[in-house]
């Protein structure tokens, strides 16, 4: 795969100039208060630091600059660095929500204070304690987020309050979806919408148009690019979390399959299979959660039924859209050219 986009890169010195200096500031002005707040800090501080690629801050900035902006703009690097925050907010509390036990190639952060309490044979359940921890570290990467944005123009505020009501409606379909157990197309595009193409694309690029001043039409440009991109990202993501490489993703081997989530890929897997073949899968489906063995053969019918390729295709259609309406856009040339190489760069990856 290709190296990390050059948009990505500046985004993430930008963001993690910001971080560095803020985790420094809090760390020690609350171990002053109590020692013990150290360690819950540096968990969520460790997570921050772990190796997220800043697409969102990334498709931020490269939609500000090719709007105008200056990349020295304070309040641009700000409203970056709270995406980014925000986004961490989102995988602490998605990681209880679906009892992940890897992050990034880690313990997640409430496996780790469940490990902690176990270990320090304290009173009460060792797993309600590492969930609440996670839960108030989830809570404080959002307090910092709203921090970094609180000096933002109101009409960016209002996009990026739309973004965080948008995540959550996403994230409980996905949460119905899952619990139901019975993935529909349109169920999972939904999801798709809302959890990923939106939150992850759309938006962040609204957000960084919207701080040059950019109006509704240009909006409504950089969504026919970004929704489709949203889609594609979101189905890569599905793929990565069936047969992904765990050494790439951080995370084991069909762990999506583990928590049952309503992808398009096992939606789509299910339309292509007929009669017992379908009822069969189903059931396996059903039970990848308390077996490795049934894991092993939703991934086996998987590419038997066609499923993996369509979406493979499906991925391409929708990068070759999205790169059409890139081009067509309001964006100059420099932003153009960002964004069309994190499009590829989406498309392309491995983690």
């Amino acid at each position: 795969m290709s190296s990390a986009p050059r948009g990505l890169l500046d985004a993430a010195d930008i963001v993690d100039g910001i971080l560095e200096t803020l985790m420094t500031s809090e760390r020690g002005r609350w171990t002053l208060i109590d020692e013990n707040l150290g360690l819950p800090f540096d968990s969520l501080f460790a997570m921050v630091r772990s190796g997220g690629k800043r697409i969102r801050p990334a498709l931020c900035y490269a939609a500000f600059i090719g709007s105008g902006g200056d990349q020295s703009d304070v309040t641009a690097q700000r409203v970056m660095t709270a995406l980014e925050l925000l986004h961490t907010f989102a995988l602490l509390h998605d990681d209880i929500m679906d009892g992940s036990s890897m992050r990034r190639g880690n313990l997640t952060v409430h496996e780790e204070f469940a490990a902690f309490h176990s270990k320090s044979n304290y009173r009460g359940e060792s797993r309600r304690f590492g969930d609440g921890v996670g839960i108030l570290a989830g809570d404080l990467a959002f307090v910092y987020a709203d921090i970094m944005i609180e000096d933002a123009p109101i009409e960016v505020r209002k996009i990026y309050s739309e973004l965080r009501l948008e995540v959550n409606i996403g994230q409980y379909l996905d949460l119905l979806g899952t619990a139901r157990c019975e993935p529909t197309v349109d169920m999972a595009r939904k999801i798709n919408i809302y959890k990923s193409g939106k939150y992850t694309i759309e938006r962040p690029m609204h957000v960084g148009a919207v701080l040059c001043g950019k109006g509704q039409t240009e909006l409504d440009q950089l969504s026919d690019f970004g929704l489709p991109l949203g889609e594609a990202f979101q189905l890569q993501d599905d793929l990565l979390g069936v047969f992904g490489d765990d050494t790439l993703t951080g995370k084991p081997v069909g762990d999506d399959l583990r928590e049952g989530k309503p992808t398009e890929l096992i939606a789509q897997t299910i339309n292509l299979l007929d009669g017992n073949e379908r009822k069969k899968f189903t059931e396996l489906f059903r039970h990848c959660q308390d077996s490795p063995d049934a894991i092993a053969e939703v991934m086996h019918a998987i590419e038997d039924s066609g499923a993996k390729g369509q979406i493979e295709e499906r991925i391409d259609l929708l990068i070759g859209e999205s790169l059409r309406a890139l081009d067509n856009s309001f964006l100059n040339d420099i932003g153009k050219e960002m964004l069309r190489e994190i499009a590829l760069y989406i498309a392309q990856r491995q983690n």
